[in-house]
């Protein structure tokens, strides 16, 4: 068994008061823990091997993947790491900065307290791969401090993580000891964390995700990034509740073994994991080691989807092949050896880069995994308890195919995990919120829905009580011109025939619409009062306004403008510049992908859920900053890259979306998130 932080320090105070004979004894089971094959230095924890947990960052941002409101997090995780808290000013200034994307200060705390009453834990998260932090002055370590403790306070967070990426944790020239660092921006995190952490009681959480390269890779090298976090991790190891290393967007790595693993295997996680519960020799010196972590401090850093990160995507039977070993010792035949044997049953889970991710994937990840996870229950008695059912069931709007529906939250022994809401002839959706929009049904038609809950042993509860909505009619008259064999279309001129209405795609005369099929110059809209322009709501929003920018970077820029209205409601935006466009569902958005010192003007429409798009928001011109080094050079790894970089590989040549330090299988063409080809 492994002590907990409150058992070390019990077990010091109870040497310290002890006898010369009992120290003695003290001091010769230390020695046979030692020659039975502990870990050397790994802290003893009396953890039970149960209350496995699942860790996942959820974004301040929309980036395409899944918006979602905090409260409507699945309860499948129990850690919710808040991305990001980010520096104001520059990097340097340690003034840390945070305001909910997609709702409002009170709304938003009132989400963290909704989920904390719901037994989660909200924690604010530190930098990700955009926010530089480096607390290179003691004025920038006391600005940190207080600006933290500022938010915190407000939105009522259980903790703070550490996700520095980047030149925000670098070893300088010359420190080569991770147990006495002397590189300035590591000691004042160091101290600041500590400072922070002196702040609160003991339920307050102190967790951190860093790169393979800023752990693991200082066993092969020590210096930059190499082994950069190692310090960090040693200096608050008594502190830190957990330690989720990102096992992606790294390469190969070598294991304690010697060998290299290749990321999103079994036996990439397996040797990832099993270096930080024995500890490993630090830049190959094996007089040098870093001391191994309690195994109820490590998860496993995993993205929850294809999508979520350059590389390193492992499928969820793999993960749980992983986890067999890891846990209870069930080898898959890999090719790496566990060096303990029987495994470590009290491995604390998984973390996922992200909830939103897992959204965008249908929840694959969060449920394959909770499922997973909840085997290790401690030996606790099977869940046979039903969630109550939901109550005051309502509709709050219909289109004329659709009907938006809410209720309130039922309530579960060990917890609700979603809902289903049965409908029509049988038919069915799962959502994990409290409220949902029912699509793809009939006009004019009376639909009857009830709703259920369910928890993470599939009970069910039992029906709410009815609503029967009856979807709105639409006309069967068009309201746009009738086509003429005699006039001249151009491309977007709109037609009806027949009952259904048409869209010229370029310059047509004489070509009936219905006889144009799927390559022709005719654009089948839909029937006539079945959308915008045919009959149906065909009153655009009102034009956003106030468009402004929040922020630059050589190779992005950050906007946000005021709600648009609109005679039903708005459903989206699209933000346009140049000949592209990209659609959000919130008044804010982050365009990436641009070249660095280089203007962009930007225009934003909203849109309803009809398709109707408003007039155009006051247009805005935003120049990308110089970005980093300003010249083109050729890829290579071990080089501190940042965004807007300019580098040629293969004879193409590509610029960084995102600052990174290379490694061996992070070239350009293999890692689209940190490379675009020019």
């Amino acid at each position: 068994m492994f002590l907990s932080k409150g058992d070390q320090k019990m077990m010091t105070l109870h040497a310290e008061a002890a006898s010369p004979w009992a120290r003695a004894g003290l001091i010769i089971m230390a020695g046979l823990l030692l020659l039975t094959g502990f870990p050397f230095g790994a802290p003893k924890a009396e953890a039970a091997a149960g209350d496995k947990i699942l860790v996942g960052y959820w974004h301040n941002f929309d980036n395409g993947s899944a918006n979602i409101r905090l409260r409507d997090i699945s309860p499948n995780f129990d850690v919710i790491q808040v991305a990001f808290a980010e520096p104001s000013g520059g990097s340097q200034t340690g003034n840390m900065v945070f305001t909910p994307y997609n709702s409002t200060v009170s709304e938003f705390q009132a989400d963290v307290d909704f989920l904390q009453a719901r037994g989660q834990k909200v924690l604010i998260s530190i930098g990700g791969a955009n926010g530089t932090v480096e607390l290179t002055t003691a004025q920038a370590k006391t600005n940190f401090v207080q600006t933290m403790k500022t938010i915190i306070n407000t939105y009522g967070f259980d903790g703070f993580d550490i996700d520095l990426e980047g030149s925000s944790l670098a070893l300088n020239s010359g420190d080569t000891d991770f147990r006495n660092p002397t590189t300035p921006k590591i000691v004042n995190l160091i101290a600041a964390a500590k400072e922070i952490l002196s702040g609160y009681g003991s339920n307050f959480l102190l967790t951190m995700a860093p790169e393979t390269a800023y752990v693991q890779g200082g066993s092969g090298q020590y210096g930059g990034v190499w082994g950069a976090y190692l310090p960090v991790i040693h200096a608050l190891r008594n502190d830190i509740d957990y330690l989720h290393v990102q096992h992606y967007n790294s390469g190969s790595m070598l294991g304690p073994d010697g060998r290299a693993y290749t990321q999103g295997t079994p036996d990439f996680h397996v040797a990832m994991a099993e270096m930080m519960l024995v500890g490993f020799p630090v830049a190959g010196n094996t007089n040098n080691v870093f001391p191994p972590l309690r195994p109820d401090q490590i998860l496993i850093g995993l993205p929850a989807s294809p999508q979520a990160a350059g590389g390193g995507y492992t499928t969820e039977a793999n993960v749980q092949k992983a986890l067999d070993y890891l846990i209870k010792g069930q080898s898959f035949g890999g090719s790496y050896v566990l060096r303990n044997p029987a495994g470590y049953p009290e491995l604390k889970g998984l973390m996922t880069w992200s909830i939103n991710w897992d959204k965008y994937v249908n929840y694959q990840f969060s449920n394959s995994h909770r499922a997973y996870l909840d085997q290790y229950d401690g030996g606790s008695s099977p869940d046979i308890t039903p969630p109550t059912a939901p109550t005051n069931f309502r509709s709050t709007g219909k289109t004329s195919t659709s009907v938006s529906l809410a209720w309130n939250p039922s309530t579960d022994d060990r917890g609700v995990t979603s809902y289903i809401i049965t409908y029509g002839s049988g038919q069915s959706m799962t959502v994990t919120g409290t409220a949902a929009t029912v699509n793809g049904l009939s006009a004019g038609t009376a639909y009857t829905f009830t709703v259920k809950a369910r928890d993470a042993a599939g009970n069910q509860s039992a029906a709410s009580g009815t609503v029967t909505v009856t979807t709105d009619t639409v006309s069967n008259s068009c309201a746009v011109q009738a086509w003429s064999a005699d006039t001249v279309y151009t491309g977007g001129q709109r037609v009806s025939y027949g009952g259904s209405v048409y869209e010229a795609q370029w310059w047509t005369r004489g070509d009936r619409p219905d006889q144009s099929g799927a390559w022709g110059v005719w654009k089948l809209i839909g029937p006539c009062g079945g959308g915008p322009g045919t009959g149906a709501d065909t009153q655009a929003p009102a034009a956003p306004s106030g468009l402004v920018s929040t922020g630059a970077t050589a190779s992005s820029v950050a906007l946000s403008w005021n709600a648009s209205t609109d005679n039903v409601a708005v459903t989206g935006y699209t933000v346009y510049y140049g000949s592209l466009s990209v659609n959000v569902t919130g008044t804010t958005a982050t365009i990436s992908g641009l070249t660095a010192n280089t203007s962009y003007t930007f225009t934003v429409k909203a849109r309803d859920a009809a398709g109707n798009l408003s007039a155009a928001s006051n247009s805005l011109t935003v120049s990308t900053s110089q970005g980093g080094t300003g010249g083109t050079t050729t890829w290579t790894t071990q080089t501190s890259y940042a965004a807007g970089d300019v580098v040629t590989y293969a004879g193409q040549t590509y610029i960084c979306l995102q600052p990174h330090t290379s490694l061996a299988g992070w070239e350009p063409p293999n890692v689209p998130a940190l490379w675009r080809l020019q």
